[in-house]
């Protein structure tokens, strides 16, 4: 069977516009029968750990953007009306501009790139596009900017997607492969296209990054008791599994008591192992556990399951912190086919090592045999660091917008064809248009749905703690 050239691929991406064309992406009103927002929200909220949902509706009422950022579910479902271009790739799923910042690579090299992949699934590229596009206008409006410059950032996102896509499509398939954007790359970015304030911005980004080494990890978390390290105590966020008394009432929803909770771990870790390579199994078989805690962190993950433990080497500055993190169905699943993947776990890990440039080298899953709970590993904090959203002007942004479009046009590239997406999107503005209309369009929405939760929470009908 021949193998279709790229200039097939084009020539196909392009008659699907026939089908699909690419101004009607920019259509968004929702339809009759939408189910409510608060409904489908809670619905999500069924599986999660009770306690920790107060917790939850205090940071998402903060503002429209905090909400947007915890209602994933919301906009897929409404995604799942849209007109679709007929491609696929492997989707981040929650593509909003927090979701990207640097990273250690396994070299102990700062990449810029996607950082979550809670709801990794395939699907229509364009839903990605369209979640960054709609989180840029929200950021936007939260840090005061002008309609007009809004509308500019969601374009921005359109426009820094089809460059990249073009770039992707003219190299290699090897050279797309091994393509990464590094720190330096961005803080020149930011130094030769940004306001001063952007540049000041990123550099903080990737300064906090650089220290947030595994020591300093150690350091905030742990602590020395009757010789040995141990997670501190801070509940309800952090809450140490060897203070069996004080955190039942905050282990009793992971439905194992603290004793059991302990010795799933232990039991589970040989099931964590086994998804490794031999090198990463034989580097771990000189650890140890020696603590376990609940941690909570985010927003529209907490509520999930997530847990942190202490890792003790051959010495006692000789430790590491991994996580583990709930893997629960994509939010996504509901509107797509059905995935082939055994578990949810490994949903999420495939996606991420697929999507990212390059990944944590303890990436990694399991699924509890005593709940059957599909959790992914990964190491904690090993210099991550993200721009503070809040602090970027229009300027700042935009360059921030390019960095992050060029970003998921790469991990989509990886994932689907370039010359077809390209072929699509074509060498005109007229998908980035469309874009940009549908952002300040669904930006409208979610800022509806916004004052629904901040109504249903001043009412008392959902319980909210802010500040925590």
């Amino acid at each position: 069977m021949a193998t279709l050239t790229r200039a097939d691929k084009y020539d196909q991406g392009k008659a699907l516009r026939s089908q699909t064309g690419r101004s009607s992406h920019g259509n968004w009103s929702p339809v009759a029968n939408r189910v409510d927002p608060l409904a489908r929200l809670q619905q999500s909220d069924r599986d999660r750990l009770t306690h920790l949902l107060p917790i939850k509706y205090g940071r998402m009422v903060e503002s429209p953007f905090a909400y947007f950022r915890g209602s994933a579910g919301v906009m897929a479902a409404d995604l799942a009306s849209t007109p679709v271009s007929g491609i696929n790739a492997m989707l981040c799923g929650d593509a909003h501009l927090c979701n990207f910042g640097v990273f250690a690579s396994p070299e102990r090299n700062l990449i810029f790139d996607i950082n979550d992949f809670d709801e990794v699934y395939p699907g229509p590229w364009e839903w990605d596009v369209k979640r960054l596009a709609a989180s840029a206008v929200l950021a936007g409006r939260s840090n005061g900017c002008k309609d007009s410059d809004n509308r500019d950032l969601a374009e921005t996102v359109g426009r820094a997607y089809q460059k990249a896509m073009q770039y992707f499509d003219d190299h290699t398939t090897l050279e797309m492969w091994y393509y990464h954007i590094d720190a330096e790359y961005v803080l020149d970015l930011f130094k030769d296209a940004s306001s001063k304030r952007g540049h000041k911005t990123a550099r903080e980004m990737v300064k906090k990054a650089r220290q947030r080494t595994q020591a300093q990890t150690l350091e905030k978390l742990t602590t020395q008791q009757d010789g040995q390290r141990r997670f501190i105590s801070e509940p309800p966020l952090l809450v140490p599994l060897s203070a069996a008394g004080a955190d039942a009432e905050f282990l009793g929803d992971f439905g194992l008591s603290p004793d059991a909770l302990r010795a799933a771990i232990e039991s589970n870790w040989h099931d964590y192992l086994a998804s490794l390579s031999k090198e990463q199994q034989f580097l771990l078989s000189r650890y140890r556990i020696v603590d376990g805690a609940l941690r909570v962190g985010g927003i529209g993950s907490v509520g999930t399951r997530c847990l942190i433990v202490l890792l003790a080497g051959q010495s006692e500055d000789d430790a590491i912190v991994l996580q583990l993190k709930e893997a629960s169905a994509s939010v996504l699943e509901p509107c797509l086919p059905a995935h082939t993947y055994e578990t949810h776990a490994e949903r999420v890990v495939t996606g991420q090592s697929l999507m990212q440039a390059v990944s944590d080298i303890f990436l990694g899953w399991h699924r509890s045999l005593p709940t059957g709970v599909d959790y992914y590993w990964r190491q904690l904090k090993d210099m991550k660091g993200s721009v503070e959203i809040e602090d970027l002007d229009a300027k700042g942004l935009e360059t921030y917008l390019e960095l992050c479009g060029w970003t998921l046009a790469r991990a989509h590239a990886r994932t689907g064809d370039a010359a077809t997406t390209l072929g699509y999107i074509g060498k005109n503005d007229k998908f980035a248009q469309a874009i940009a209309k549908f952002a300040i369009a669904y930006a409208d929405q979610t800022e509806r749905d916004y004052e629904q939760l901040a109504q249903a929470i001043k009412s008392g009908k959902i319980a909210a703690e802010p500040g925590i």
